[in-house]
């Protein structure tokens, strides 16, 4: 038996496909500890996952909900706010990690791309690590743009400088946090790098997306390994006999944009259009008189959470912010998607999305009249699950969690000769 510690970043999406990839190990017979400020321990929802708590004197009481507050409203200054506010996560985790894995005692690490202190720790304390992609890959290729990036995909020169040009700047904008890393790497005595795409394992590079929901990629290294969704094993197959009077289109904005009446109230409206039965899930996000206008503006049903893959199952739509596991539960459930993209890695998923041919997107500033034709197309075209079905056999072969875990048990417990 082994002991792994889980180094992510705090929230609810990051944690939760890390979560069923730690799960899946303890049934191996390993023990798992997820490490961070003491706030993000009631993400963790299975009791046989341990956690650290660390950052006690910098990200104590109230840190966190402050963290998600910038998160909810990426906008103008508050975008700057939120990038130094996460390369303060980072500087804490740089400083308190070598102590929290020296005192548990680990055997290796399983780090989120999104958090390379967890690298940087594991590099100083000669543990081996694997590298985790929950969201969109960071791993750079030139002629591709970045995850965060809301740029088609195209072979062009006129493209190809646009990318350039388009890394310059966020790597401008991202130099806090890469300062930080430089900092420490030099106090450790590690070679300097200068961002996420840098800070990955040589072992073994895991990610939830799938070939054919990506950009076409030529350079990956031969340790990376697009498993697909990091989730529980399923009980069974969904079923594809699914047809009502009425589509059924399901919502969500994911649980940091769940706030957004004005752009629920859009999409209601564009729904009572069409005559589709809405159901909406706001994560928490709504009180409960914007729960009771949505339905007197004719949804169906309204609450905060719901069996997201389940009702994703039943729907003839899914309409998205772009969320990235939002869209593998879509795939999963065999479901074209209509994205609507807000903020981070949001557009570069809904290019993608188009890209790939399983759905379309529009701008969450577009009218009503637009949303509506654009979600007629996804409920009424064959082609988007005609895409889906080619999709799912990517899923089919992908090896989810079960193999996730393989190479995870592979990568810490063996030499990278081993994968």
């Amino acid at each position: 038996m082994s002991h792994y510690a889980v180094i992510a970043p705090p929230f609810y999406s990051h944690v939760k496909a890390l979560e069923a990839l730690a799960v899946a190990l303890v049934e191996r017979g390993h023990r798992i500890t997820f490490i961070h400020q003491s706030e993000a321990r009631p993400l963790l929802g299975d009791p046989r996952l341990a956690f650290y708590a660390v950052g006690e004197h910098t990200h104590g009481p109230g840190s966190l909900p402050r963290s998600l507050r910038l998160l909810a409203r990426p906008n103008g200054l508050s975008l700057f706010r939120l990038i130094n506010n996460l390369a303060g996560i980072t500087d804490m985790l740089c400083r308190e990690l070598p102590d929290a894995l020296k005192t548990l005692e680990v055997d290796g690490l399983i780090v989120d791309q999104m958090e390379p202190a967890g690298a940087l720790a594991a590099e100083a304390a000669g543990l081996p690590f694997v590298s985790v992609a929950c969201a969109l890959p960071v791993n750079r290729e030139p002629g591709l743009p970045l995850p965060v990036m809301p740029f088609d995909y195209a072979a062009s020169e006129r493209a190809r400088r646009t990318y350039q040009a388009s890394e310059r700047i966020h790597d401008w904008m991202m130099r806090r946090q890469n300062a930080v890393l430089a900092r420490h790497a030099e106090e450790l005595g590690l070679a300097p790098r200068r961002g996420l795409h840098e800070w990955l394992s040589p072992r073994a590079q895991i990610s939830q997306t799938l070939p054919s929901l990506d950009f076409p990629r030529q350079r990956l290294p031969a340790c990376f390994h697009a498993v697909g969704p990091l989730r529980p094993p399923a009980a069974s197959e969904p079923s594809e006999a699914r047809r009502a009077a009425a589509p059924l289109v399901f919502a969500s904005l994911g649980t940091l944009q769940g706030h957004r009446f004005g752009l629920f109230k859009k999409i209601t409206r564009a729904c009572r259009r069409l005559g589709a039965e809405l159901v909406i899930a706001h994560c928490g996000g709504l009180t409960a008189a914007q729960e009771e206008k949505l339905r007197a503006l004719g949804a169906s049903q309204v609450v905060d959470f719901a069996d997201q893959p389940a009702i994703i199952r039943e729907a003839q739509a899914v309409i998205t912010h772009g969320g990235f596991n939002t869209v593998l539960d879509a795939v999963t459930g065999n479901t074209p998607i209509l994205a609507l993209p807000i903020a981070f890695d949001q557009p570069g998923v809904a290019a993608r999305v188009v890209y790939s041919g399983i759905g379309e997107r529009v701008s969450r500033f577009a009218t009503r009249d637009m949303l509506a034709r654009q979600l007629q197309k996804v409920l009424t075209e064959p082609r988007y699950r005609q895409r889906l079905a080619e999709v799912r056999k990517d899923l089919k072969r992908a090896g989810g969690v079960t193999l996730a875990a393989t190479l995870t048990e592979a990568a810490l417990g063996g030499t990278k000769e081993t994968l």
